[in-house]
């Protein structure tokens, strides 16, 4: 196995310095900081290629030029599917060094996603990264902080808040935004989701406990796959497709799906500046390395309106939406008279950039971006927080951390291995 470059800084430094004879120099580099001529296409990478990747691949108004995993199957079926230009890496840290990449999309684990995100806008890169946004809350504030200053631009691959239909609701998430602006249900509100209300928390994704070590395959280089997570021995059933089960690298069905189901409703309440106060869990104990089930978590905010995760399908009768003067129930049905006219009557929502390469073109925020984004992931995070620990927490949205709870903060900001830390 290779030798793990122990500052991931120097590693992406020198690597820049040695293309420096090479003929290929950066857009930004040619025209100032943040020249992208529009007629360009732009260029990208994608790292991870094993499952979401293969998936965007291709998208408009850009074209391929490296990808990267760290198991060299994926690598090579990949590569057997695309052109000779298209080059493959084992170590992500090569592509950044790349001079002629704009983007780089993160497709890799989530435990992966906040280092590589702050790397690419280290080396210059925009930032196309899968759902959930980080592992932690303070893994999300770092990659804030990093795509402020050194200016690049970032997509998060949910999508639920600017097009297509939403879940059970069966239509886009605009309609709800003009209910609730409005103000025709009143305030404060209440948002349930569950399989009654139309969505899928996807409890499959759970970890097996005891996991007895085995011998690493020759194709995966499980030392880089692991990178910041703690060093635990392999099994098959920690990486690939069912790492979603350990705390280590995802948060079980809860970080599957959660930003998908919640930033939208953080959206149409008009809450993306903002976090809940308090966390509520009702769930199993769960194990310290595998992740379990659970029946309900509450979130509420501080003018009182409330996401409700109901796990067990509980309450048979709930509507999704639900203020004080009304409700929404699955299939946009409501007990709101003359509903469709309503939104009919209401402006259109603010306009947003919905294709990337737009807002990597104008250098203007993408619709979902890093502190919108690292918001819903915020919501997500506490609900994994207060699962881990079994009880209710309360939070500060403008410190973001939890309130007179040492053991919940230590989980903001959780260790890395030493060769990948910040």
């Amino acid at each position: 196995m290779k030798k793990q470059v122990t500052n991931r800084r120097d590693f992406v430094k020198k690597a820049i310095v040695a293309t420096a004879g090479i003929s290929i120099i950066p857009r930004h580099v040619m025209g100032g900081n943040n020249f992208i001529a529009p007629s360009d296409q732009l260029t990208k990478a994608v790292i991870g290629v094993g499952g979401m990747g293969q998936a965007h691949l291709n998208y408009e108004g850009t074209r391929l030029m490296a990808v990267c995993d760290a198991d060299g199957k994926h690598l090579s079926d990949t590569l057997s599917k695309l052109g000779n230009d298209v080059k493959g890496y084992r170590d992500f840290r090569e592509v950044l060094a790349r001079p002629d990449i704009d983007i780089v999309h993160i497709a890799t684990p989530p435990h992966w996603h906040a280092i590589m995100s702050i790397m690419a806008a280290e080396a210059g890169k925009d930032v196309w990264c899968e759902k959930p946004m980080t592992r932690t809350i303070g893994e999300g504030k770092r990659v804030v902080e990093a795509m402020k200053q050194h200016g690049r631009m970032f997509r998060l691959n949910t999508w639920f808040r600017f097009k297509d239909n939403f879940y059970g609701m069966g239509t886009p998430v605009n309609k709800l935004k003009k209910v609730v602006d409005s103000g025709v249900l009143g305030w404060p509100l209440k948002v349930t989701i569950s399989g009654v209300t139309g969505f899928n928390w996807k409890f499959y994704w759970v970890g097996k406990e005891n996991l007895k070590p085995q011998n690493i395959p020759d194709n995966l280089d499980y030392n880089m796959w692991l990178g910041p997570a703690p060093e635990k021995p392999y099994n098959a059933h920690r990486v690939h497709t069912t790492f979603r089960g350990y705390w280590d690298y995802d948060g079980g069905g809860l970080g599957d799906m959660g930003q998908h189901y919640i930033d939208p409703v953080q959206y149409f309440l008009g809450k993306d500046n903002t976090s809940p106060v308090k966390v509520e869990v009702d769930a199993p104990q769960q194990h310290y390395d595998a992740i379990g089930t659970w029946r309900k978590i509450i979130f509420t905010y501080e003018d009182g309106c409330q996401i409700i995760l109901d796990g067990a399908n509980e309450d048979k009768n709930a509507a999704y939406l639900e203020g004080p003067d009304g409700k929404i129930f699955n299939g946009f049905k409501s007990d709101i008279p003359n509903i469709e006219g309503i939104i009919n009557s209401m402006p259109d929502p603010e306009e947003q950039i919905t294709v990337f390469s737009d807002s990597v073109k104008s250098r203007k925020k993408f619709a979902l971006n890093e502190e919108n984004g690292h918001r819903s992931a915020t919501i997500v995070n506490m609900g994994i927080t207060a699962l881990r620990l079994g009880r209710t927490l309360h939070f500060d949205p403008v410190k973001q951390e939890f309130i007179n709870d040492e053991e919940a903060n230590r989980l903001i900001h959780q260790p890395e291995r030493s060769a990948w830390a910040y």
